[in-house]
C-alpha cells in the first residue's frame, strides 16, 4: 500500500511534465494562437482616457472612417512594449498611418510616466485598467498589435513585439492590409 501512495503522485506528475513537453514541442509557438476577431467588426467598447495625458480615450466609433489603423496594446510593465515603441513611432510616421492605443492593465500614473519618457505617438489612448476591453479583443498578452481596415473590420493581429524578425512579419501584414484596402 505505501508503494501506490508514492507512485500514483509520482506517475501524474510525470503525466503533466509530459504533456508540457508536448505542448512547448513539435515547432508550436502559443503566440500564434488565431484570433477569432480576423475578418470582423472590432469590438463594441468605450474605454476613457488616462488620467494625466493628454489624449482623448478610444471607442469602436473611433475605428472607423479612418483610414488603416493601427491598435497598440500596450503596458508600462512590459519590458516588449518598450522594446517595440520607437519601432511603432518610426513606421507610424514614415508611413503615415494612424496608431491608436488600449493601454492595458496598467495605473494611471505609470503610463503617463511611461508615455512622457518614451514618447505618445497614439492618436487616441484607452485606459484598460479593468482588462475587460482586452478580453473583447482576444488579447492574450501585451504587446499586441492590431490592423483595422477603414471600415473597422480586423485585419490582422499581431502577438509579440514589433522588433527583430517580427518587425519582418509585421511589415508584410502591413503591406498585405494596404494593397487590400
Amino acid at each position: 500500500m505505501n508503494r501506490l501512495v508514492f507512485a500514483v503522485p509520482f506517475a501524474l506528475a510525470v503525466l503533466v511534465l509530459a504533456f508540457g513537453y508536448w505542448g512547448l514541442s513539435n515547432g508550436r509557438d502559443p503566440s500564434s494562437i488565431p484570433s477569432a476577431l480576423i475578418s470582423q467588426p472590432v469590438p463594441d467598447f468605450a474605454l476613457e482616457p488616462i488620467e494625466g495625458v493628454d489624449t482623448p480615450g478610444l471607442s469602436t466609433a473611433d475605428l472607423k472612417g479612418q483610414g488603416l489603423t493601427l491598435v497598440n496594446v500596450f503596458a508600462s510593465w512590459c519590458g516588449p512594449c518598450r522594446a517595440e515603441h520607437p519601432i511603432l513611432t518610426r513606421i507610424g510616421r514614415e508611413q503615415d498611418l494612424r496608431i491608436v492605443a488600449i493601454n492595458y492593465k496598467d495605473q494611471p500614473a505609470a503610463a503617463a510616466d511611461w508615455l512622457e519618457e518614451l514618447g505618445n505617438p497614439y492618436a487616441l489612448i484607452g485606459s484598460d485598467l479593468s482588462g475587460r476591453t482586452g478580453i473583447e479583443w482576444g488579447v492574450t498578452g501585451v504587446p499586441e498589435t492590431f490592423i483595422v481596415s477603414n471600415d473597422g473590420i480586423v485585419l490582422h493581429r499581431f502577438p509579440g513585439p514589433v522588433v527583430g524578425d517580427g518587425q519582418r512579419r509585421f511589415q508584410k501584414a502591413l503591406d498585405a492590409a494596404k494593397a487590400a484596402q
